[in-house]
């Protein structure tokens, strides 16, 4: 009966790190006067991991600051973030 029980317990002890899993989206925003274009990257939940709902996570986060969400480029997996750090500059992982 024991043997049964290790494997459920190492699941549970797993879900947490899981239900914290981050995704990353790319994204284009602007700012008016004078106009000011840039490319980020930001980090949003795993609940968020589609362009659709990552704008929905990112657009207010760059309203705050002045700046107009134009569209999500890409969704990008953890691993390739090395990938696109540079091209984001300053806005990597800003917002």
């Amino acid at each position: 009966m024991k043997k049964h029980l290790l494997p459920l317990m190492i699941a549970l002890a797993t879900l947490p790190g899981l239900a914290s899993a981050s995704c990353y989206a790319s994204y284009k925003a602007k700012r008016d006067n004078p106009l000011k274009l840039h490319f980020g990257v930001a980090e949003v939940g795993d609940q968020h991991c589609s362009k659709k709902a990552a704008a929905q996570a990112i657009g207010p986060r760059l309203e705050k600051e002045g700046w107009h969400l134009l569209s999500i480029v890409a969704m990008i997996p953890e691993e390739k973030l090395g990938e696109v750090k540079a091209d984001a500059g300053d806005y990597f992982l800003r917002y």
